[in-house]
C-alpha cells in the first residue's frame, strides 16, 4: 500500500462516525487536498470543548463561522462573542465566486449559500438585547473573586449579603452594594456590631475602591434588572434551526475585567440552571469566546480557578466552550487540558521566541507519521488548519491538515439598514430593554436612615423641650418661694418700705 492510500485509510478510519456530525472539509497531504477525505466531527463530542487558534489573518473567524452555521443547521443554538464586530453577516446568505467554487471542488462537495436565524445582544449601550445580572445573583463568593478580595474582605461581603437576605433587601445594582457598604460603618455600625461584630472602615473602603474600579470598566451598565435568562439562548426557529446569538463586544476590548465578569456570571448561571444532560448524543448549547485571552488577562488566581472549575463541570450540562485566540498559550494549561477539539491555523515564526513557542504548540498535538507538525504550523495557507478531535468513543483522531469549507453565510458585516431590520424583528428586545428600577437596598436603606434621622431629631427636640420646661419650672418655683418666705414678705411690706425711706430721708437732711 502506498503512502497516500495509507494516509487516506487512516483519516477515513479515524474520522468515521455513525451518528450525526459536522463536515469541516477534506484532509491534505504534502500540500495537496485529497478529495472526499472528509474531516467529520461527531456532534456527540462537541460538548468536550475546543480551541481555534492562529495568527491574525489566517482564518480563525471564518472557522468559527463554519462551526456556528453547521451547529445551527443541526438545530443546536450557539452563542458567539463578537469582539471584532465581523460576525453579524451570519444573518445573510453568502455569495458564491470562483475561489469558493475551486475550494469546494477540491474538497468534494458543492457550495451552498444560506442565512441563519440570529439575535444581536449587547453588554453596553450598543444596539441589541441588553444583557444584565443582579448583584444578588452573583452571590458573595463569585463577587468576591471578581473583585479579588482578601479573606477578611470576602467575609464582610458575606455578612452584607446575609444582612440583606435577613432584611429582605434586594441587591440589584452596584449603587445598592455601595450603599450597604457605607451603612455598615456609618449609620448602621451599631446594628452591625451587635449582630455580626465590628466591621472595619479600612476594609469597607478597600472593597469600595475595587467596586469603583469595576464601575469604571462599565459594570454599572451590566449590573441591574431585568436579568437575562440563559434559557433564551436555547431558541429554535420555525425551520428547526438553532438561533445564533451574537454578543457585540467591539467597545469593551480595553475593559477585560467587565468581559471576564460577564463570562463568569453567564457560565455560572448556565451551570446553576441547566439540567444534567447525560450522554444525549448532541450538545444543548455551544459557546464561542473570540479573543479568549481577554477573559484571562489580568484575572486573579481565584478567578482563574473559578473559570477552570466551571469549564470542567459545565460539560455535564450539555454545553460546549470554544476558545478562539491567536496562540494556545493565551489559555491556561488547566483549561487546555479539558479541550477535545483543536483547530490550529498558521503561526508565524519571526523570532527565536516564536520558534520556541511553535515547538511547544506542536507538542500539544498527536504524533503523526505524515506531518512534521512544527513545520506544517508555519506553512498552512489561509483557510487551512491542523485538526485534532475526539471520535464517538472519546479517542483522539489522527492529526489532519485540513482544507476548510467556506462559510455558507456572508463573510462580512450587515449594513446599518440590515442591522436595524434584524433588531426590529427581535422578540427579546421588548423583553429585556425596558429599564426596571424597583425598590431595592439603596432606597430601603435611604428610607431607613431618613426615618432614623427624623426620630433622632424628634427625640432631641423632646429632650430640649423637657430641659426648657425643667428650667422654667425652677425659675417659677424660685419666684414662688421668695413671695411665700415670711421674712421677705415682712421687709417687702409697704409699711417697712415707707419706714426705710423715711429714715433715709432724714439722714440726707
Amino acid at each position: 500500500m502506498d503512502r497516500k492510500q495509507a494516509f487516506i485509510d487512516s483519516i477515513n478510519s479515524g474520522y468515521q462516525t455513525k451518528g450525526d456530525f459536522i463536515n469541516l472539509g477534506s484532509a491534505m497531504l504534502d500540500g495537496a487536498t485529497i478529495k472526499d477525505t472528509f474531516i467529520k466531527i461527531p456532534l456527540k463530542t462537541l460538548n468536550r470543548h475546543g480551541l481555534i487558534a492562529g495568527a491574525t489573518g489566517t482564518g480563525k473567524t471564518k472557522t468559527l463561522q463554519i462551526l456556528a452555521e453547521n451547529l445551527s443547521e443541526k438545530g443546536i443554538p450557539v452563542l458567539l462573542m463578537d469582539v471584532k464586530g465581523d460576525l453579524s453577516g451570519i444573518a445573510q446568505p453568502g455569495e458564491n465566486n470562483a475561489k469558493i467554487e475551486e475550494r469546494h471542488n477540491a474538497i468534494g462537495f458543492p457550495y451552498e449559500a444560506k442565512q441563519f436565524p440570529a439575535e444581536i445582544l449587547s453588554l453596553s449601550d450598543q444596539e441589541g438585547v441588553r444583557l444584565r445580572a443582579t448583584v444578588s445573583e452573583f452571590g458573595p463568593v463569585l463577587l468576591s473573586r471578581i473583585l479579588n478580595l482578601t479573606d477578611t474582605q470576602s467575609g464582610i461581603v458575606s455578612v452584607i449579603f446575609k444582612y440583606c437576605d435577613d432584611h429582605k433587601m434586594p441587591l440589584l445594582d452596584l449603587e445598592d452594594f455601595k450603599k450597604i457598604l457605607q451603612y455598615t460603618t456609618e449609620e448602621g455600625k451599631d446594628e452591625f456590631s451587635q449582630m455580626y461584630g465590628r466591621i472595619s472602615t479600612a476594609s469597607t473602603g478597600a472593597i469600595l475602591r475595587k467596586v469603583i474600579e469595576l464601575e469604571q470598566q462599565g459594570a454599572d451598565l451590566f449590573f441591574g434588572e431585568k436579568s437575562f435568562d440563559p434559557q433564551d439562548l436555547l431558541r429554535i426557529d420555525e425551520n428547526g434551526m438553532g438561533y445564533i446569538n451574537i454578543i457585540r463586544l467591539t467597545d469593551i476590548q480595553d475593559r477585560p475585567k467587565l468581559f471576564s465578569t460577564f463570562m463568569l456570571s453567564l457560565l455560572a448561571e448556565i451551570y446553576a440552571t441547566f439540567p444534567e444532560q447525560g450522554d444525549s448524543g448532541r450538545p444543548e448549547l455551544v459557546i464561542f469566546i473570540d479573543e479568549a485571552h481577554l477573559i484571562f488577562k489580568e484575572a486573579s488566581s481565584a478567578l482563574l480557578n473559578q473559570i477552570e472549575s466551571i469549564v470542567k463541570l459545565i460539560r455535564s450540562k450539555g454545553v460546549g466552550l470554544y476558545f478562539v485566540t491567536q496562540n494556545p498559550t493565551d489559555v491556561p494549561d488547566a483549561v487546555l487540558g479539558q479541550l477535545g477539539l483543536k483547530i490550529q491555523h498558521a503561526l508565524r515564526a519571526f523570532t527565536a521566541k516564536d520558534r520556541k513557542a511553535i515547538k511547544l504548540t506542536a507538542e500539544n498535538y498527536p504524533l503523526s507519521d505524515y506531518y512534521k507538525t512544527d513545520e506544517v504550523l508555519t506553512a498552512l495557507g489561509i483557510g487551512e488548519a491542523l485538526v485534532s478531535a475526539l471520535n464517538e468513543k472519546g479517542i483522539p483522531t489522527p492529526l489532519a491538515r485540513t482544507m476548510l469549507r467556506a462559510p455558507m453565510s456572508r463573510m462580512d458585516i450587515l449594513s446599518d439598514a440590515e442591522l436595524k431590520s434584524l433588531l426590529k424583528k427581535s422578540k427579546l428586545i421588548p423583553k429585556y430593554n425596558e429599564v426596571v428600577n424597583r425598590e431595592s437596598a439603596y432606597e430601603m436603606l435611604t428610607e431607613k436612615i431618613e426615618i432614623a434621622n427624623r426620630e433622632e431629631a424628634k427625640a432631641k427636640a423632646e429632650k430640649e423641650k423637657e430641659a426648657a420646661n425643667r428650667s422654667s419650672s425652677r425659675r417659677s418655683s424660685s419666684r414662688k418661694s421668695s413671695t411665700t418666705n415670711p421674712w421677705i414678705k415682712t421687709i417687702s411690706s409697704p409699711t417697712v418700705i415707707r419706714s426705710v425711706l423715711g429714715i433715709l430721708s432724714k439722714m440726707m437732711k
